[in-house]
């Protein structure tokens, strides 16, 4: 090969990787925002990518490139497929070239079985090539579509993903947004305000702290891009290749018999008294280490993953101090959007429950309750992962029964002593069994207060539903963790398959 032929390479590859310039990489740190080039040294290990299709360009003026990065790299060790869109060039904009190297990546992805992040930050379609760029979109969305339960998909918001760019990153598995700099929505401020007289600014509409509490479309956001890439990095470390690999296995620190006395004292004596189950969380996993999912939104479940005995399990758990720990209907999405998820890759469950039943009021029935309390429930009959559960304190009605119970083919149910599983509270039980004897007593209230007590003897202890097989063990709270990580070991090879079909009907 000829000395000027590298020259002319060297030449290309520096050309490539100057994006749209200085005046415009200078625009984009301005705006608090890193380069497509940058946020993919921040992202991966050093030294790791490699990129592919540097030269692709749209025409003989395009620059080489086009607007969009893409290739491989390594996280922690892994491999990992990615593409960045580039700002500084064309406003990062899709057409008909960027398309295809966005589609390219994600096949190669899907080919080797390895997780795939894409860097959003662009303008949208790219006017100018008319149907070409609707077409390069549908190309993402239909391979986003394919690669959904095959390998894992997560999208970084880093700027505009507006109009049916959003549909991309909506198909994927979790979306990152960067406080004050991200934005998603269908249609803008402008158009919202000429079609429905509604005045709204940017971040209001589609920003991230409105896609983390309110409409719940983004599952981690944060303050600024290093944090957001580095919790990234964090994510892909529980995650497996794809739905055929074991998650990754990490030799823990913390003894797995280790007990946490202060569980005995954490829940209250009175059903009404919240308590955290944070702390719960905290106490039985893997040092601490807990990465929540949807943190800001529908807060009264949390999800999020974690490790027992070096095992990533996926928890599921009421939190008690938001709305008692009730399911409504974020709640319910939440719960079953990542129950599936966990399904499709390995990831065992470990659910922690403590809940009164379904939030009761018109709006939720008319919003759907039934149809969205459904999807909780068809996730976890649906899902044949290792499913373990811990009822803490109370579970009452169709809350009971969604929550992993034994009819859904929950392989290990275990509950603290003073658990209560019942059709409704002792308190509103007695109330209705008992009406008319409570309204003819002389002292009402004495007469209710032994009722009360009769029924949690007869009902409302985790005795009776352990004499009828429905739990497997009673046990001490401090235990937990132990006895969680011994049943991960006993049933952590399950196998188990759904009868054959094309697909179930989720409720949706």
């Amino acid at each position: 090969m000829t000395t000027s032929a590298i020259e002319q390479l060297r030449a290309l590859e520096a050309k490539s990787r100057q994006g749209g310039g200085p005046a415009r990489i200078e625009r984009q740190h301005a705006k608090g925002k890193y380069t497509a080039g940058e946020r993919l040294e921040l992202l991966l290990d050093p030294g790791t990518f490699q990129e592919i299709d540097a030269f692709a360009q749209a025409g003989n003026a395009a620059v080489p490139g086009d607007s969009v990065i893409t290739g491989w790299g390594e996280v922690r060790g892994r491999p990992v497929y990615l593409y960045a869109q580039d700002f500084t060039v064309l406003g990062g904009s899709v057409g008909a070239v960027h398309g295809r190297k966005v589609c390219k990546v994600i096949d190669l992805a899907m080919a080797s079985g390895t997780p795939i992040v894409g860097l959003n930050d662009s303008g949208g379609a790219r006017i100018q090539e008319g149907v070409e760029a609707l077409a390069a979109y549908g190309e993402i969305f239909y391979r986003n579509t394919l690669a959904s339960g095959v390998i894992p998909q997560i999208s970084v918001i880093l700027g505009p993903c507006a109009g049916g760019a959003v549909y991309s990153p909506a198909i994927t598995d979790f979306i990152f947004m960067v406080r004050g700099t991200s934005h998603m929505f269908i249609t803008g401020p402008e158009v919202i305000k000429a079609v429905t007289h509604e005045e709204i600014g940017f971040e209001m509409l589609g920003g991230a702290s409105t896609h983390g509490e309110k409409s719940g479309v983004a599952h981690f956001v944060h303050d600024d891009e290093e944090t957001t890439l580095a919790q990234v990095r964090r994510l892909l470390s529980f995650l497996p290749g794809n739905n055929a690999d074991d998650p990754p296995w990490q030799a823990p620190s913390d003894p797995p018999g280790r007990m946490a006395a202060h569980l005995d004292q954490l829940v209250p004596e009175s059903p009404d008294r919240a308590y955290d189950m944070r702390q719960v969380i905290d106490a039985v996993v893997d040092d601490a280490d807990f990465m929540e999912v949807h943190a800001g939104f529908a807060p009264n479940l949390i999800v999020g993953f974690a490790r027992l005995g070096g095992h990533v399990v996926g928890i599921i758990a009421q939190q008690p101090e938001m709305l008692a720990g009730v399911l409504d209907i974020d709640a319910s999405d939440k719960g079953a959007r990542f129950i599936r998820f966990c399904d499709c890759f390995n990831i065992p469950l470990v659910t922690l429950t403590d809940t009164p039943g379904f939030l009761p009021g018109v709006g939720q029935e008319h919003g759907g309750i039934i149809r969205h309390g459904a999807k909780m429930l068809f996730a976890y009959a649906e899902a044949t992962v290792p499913k373990i559960a811990v009822v803490t304190r109370k579970a009452y009605g169709g809350a009971y029964i969604v929550m992993s119970s034994k009819h859904l083919r929950g392989d290990l149910n275990l509950a603290w002593p003073g658990a209560e599983i019942a059709v409704m509270g002792p308190e509103a039980a007695v109330k209705v069994l008992n009406r008319r004897e409570l309204a003819a007593a002389d002292d009402p209230e004495a007469l209710e207060s032994q009722l009360i007590t009769e029924y949690k003897e007869q009902f409302a202890n985790p005795y009776v539903a352990a004499a009828h097989g429905y739990l497997d063990a009673v046990i001490a709270p401090r235990e937990t963790r132990p006895r969680l990580i011994a049943a991960l070991k006993a049933i952590g090879s399950k196998r188990a398959s759904l009868p054959p079909k094309r697909h179930g009907n989720i409720p949706l």
